[in-house]
């Protein structure tokens, strides 16, 4: 695939469909000590839970403060009863998505546009497995083409369901309800939870944090993410930490595949730096990445406050790097458009069902389908 091709990473193409209807064709860690654990997969919800440490008499005017940066919006009362049923063995399914939605700032990182809509590079399913010791990751490229069901989005509007069109069309058409719905289309999982991050303020975040270590083993270099970095090991900037979330063109096959290689990477290096920033001694300096942090996120109704951030990070105590199993949903290059990807759906349904049932996602699963070609190019930490 050539990087002339492919389309601009910062620019989606929610809107473009391929023609030949809907029968697609297509066939098929780094290990920590257990006492390095930390308790956040989501550095924001972290950061925002630990505040509440802080305590004093303070302690509430912080809250309060703090309650007014989130944004939520109700999925459930959007979405109704005709979903997938809840688990009822503990786990939970998360969805998170990293957009550029929140402030104008996006557009001068290269996500946001003048005509007011909204996009959606990156799309996870987090599956907190029973006893939360465990998690499973599963990306979903936002290139591949799917059957977006009949939608409602949170202000009331309607949108008709649509044939192969790429799976991040879901949210610039319809936001966070329409994008749960089409991932619970395809997954048959109930999503309990929605955390959308903005990437400018994910920036801002990794700067307030120090920065985040990582090695990568070969060196790229991105114009359009504006990414230059050598071979070796490097403390990357809000900045470069964006760029190296958004960069495609600058490993592997220039797809979409290689970059999210290059976020599972980055999110592990990421839990692993924040259990050495000594926040909980520094309370100015906890306050300042939570305010930061909670101005970033937009959760579901049922996340839409501190004190339910802080129960919710507080349940991913136990999980850390060597805990989580990070994979991308199954999927394979479309013959028809090299630039966009197919559903394996025999492989992708057993990943689905494993989840569905709270156990780990099986090898075989994953193997034989399109990767991307950057695993092991960046590395956490030394």
């Amino acid at each position: 695939m050539s990087a002339e091709s492919t389309p601009d990473p910062a620019i989606p193409d929610p809107g473009q469909s391929r023609t030949s209807g809907p029968g697609r064709r297509g066939k098929g860690r780094r290990r920590k000590p257990r006492a390095q654990r930390r308790r956040a997969l989501l550095v924001a919800a972290w950061s925002a839970a630990g505040v509440v440490g802080l305590g004093g008499t303070g302690a509430g005017v912080v809250l309060y403060q703090l309650n007014g940066n989130l944004q939520s919006v109700d999925i459930d009362q959007v979405l109704g009863v005709d979903r997938p049923a809840r688990a009822d063995n503990g786990s939970q399914n998360i969805l998170v998505l990293g957009s550029d939605t929140r402030t104008g700032g996006n557009k001068k990182l290269g996500g946001g546009t003048d005509d007011g809509t909204a996009r959606s590079d990156t799309a996870m399913v987090l599956h907190v497995h029973k006893g939360h010791k465990k998690a499973s990751v599963v990306s979903i490229p936002r290139d591949t083409l799917i059957d977006r069901p009949e939608c409602t989005d949170t202000d009331g509007g309607e949108h008709p369901a649509a044939n192969d069109v790429m799976f991040n069309s879901a949210y610039s058409t319809g936001g966070a309800a329409c994008a749960v719905k089409t991932v619970e289309s395809i997954s048959g999982l109930r999503m309990d939870h929605y955390l959308e991050v903005d990437f400018s303020g994910f920036q801002q975040l990794i700067d307030g944090l120090g920065g985040v270590d990582v090695t990568t083993t070969e060196a790229i270099k991105d114009p359009d993410s504006h990414l230059d970095l050598p071979a070796g090991t490097h403390t990357l900037g809000g900045e470069q930490a964006l760029g190296l979330v958004r960069t495609r063109h600058g490993v592997g096959d220039g797809s979409d595949l290689g970059r999210i290689q290059l976020q599972q990477a980055f999110v592990k290096a990421l839990v692993d730096q924040v259990k050495d920033i000594g926040l909980l001694g520094n309370p100015k300096k906890l306050y300042d990445i939570a305010d930061t942090a909670t101005k970033t996120v937009t959760t579901d109704s049922d996340l839409g406050s501190v004190n339910s951030l802080m129960s919710f990070a507080t349940g991913l105590k136990g999980i850390g790097p060597a805990d989580m199993h990070m994979v991308t949903m199954p999927v394979v290059y479309d013959p028809a458009d090299p630039n966009r990807v197919l559903l394996e759906k025999t492989k992708a349904d057993q990943v689905w069902t494993a989840l569905k049932h709270d156990r780990a996602v099986p090898d075989p699963a994953t193997e034989g389908t399109a990767t991307g070609g950057a695993e092991g190019v960046v590395n956490a930490g030394e």
